[in-house]
């Protein structure tokens, strides 16, 4: 099971007289990742280092610690509690006292890990976009069922025989939920899948 976060979560700790205050997001892309550290980075602060993972990619930035003490850190943090399209920034106000390498791997990462242990978590649910024309006889039927699907509506768009629907469905359930689409309207309605 991968997890993923309902909403931003916080975590602050003190090693040694330096403050480490861990910032999680939920964050679908790189660019959305990358937004969410624009909006936490402390500047005054010695460090802001992060890491975030979104399916197969991921990053990290150690910014100006040494080498695989931070970002690193940070992502195996991600990794090691099943966590995925999450962002985490930790920023480090230096406290006066070395921590050494070993030191601020386990600050760094101590830091994340705490922040994704104490947060609210949510199952991650990959899915896929199907597109569909859903005629008016159909569409309260449809509504009903969103939710039981565990799929979310993307966009509606209504004209004069129905609406334009995009919904975002679980994977495993895509081609099951094509069927039941395709049978409520003896096969007449087309559905794109957008993946």
């Amino acid at each position: 099971m991968t997890w993923t976060l309902p909403g931003l979560a916080t975590y602050e700790s003190v090693i040694r007289n330096s403050v480490f205050r861990a910032s999680a997001a939920p964050v679908e892309d790189e660019a959305a990742a990358m937004t969410f550290f624009r909006e936490v980075a402390v500047p005054d602060a010695t460090h802001n280092c992060w890491a975030f993972k979104t399916g197969q990619r991921f990053r990290s930035s150690d910014d100006g610690e040494p080498g695989g003490t931070a970002g690193r850190p940070i992502l195996s943090a991600i990794e090691g509690q099943d966590f995925d399209n999450v962002m985490i920034v930790v920023t480090r106000w230096y406290g006066g006292v070395q921590l050494g390498a070993g030191g601020l791997v386990r600050a760094y990462g101590g830091a994340a890990s705490a922040c994704l242990r104490e947060a609210e978590r949510i199952e991650r649910i990959e899915t896929v976009p199907l597109r569909f024309h859903c005629p008016f006889s159909s569409f309260a039927m449809v509504e009903s069922k969103i939710e039981g699907w565990r799929a979310s509506r993307t966009e509606c768009e209504f004209d004069g025989e129905g609406a334009w629907m995009t919904l975002a469905v679980p994977v495993e359930e895509a081609d099951a939920i094509m069927d039941w689409l395709r049978d409520r309207t003896r096969g007449q309605m087309d559905i794109t899948r957008l993946d």
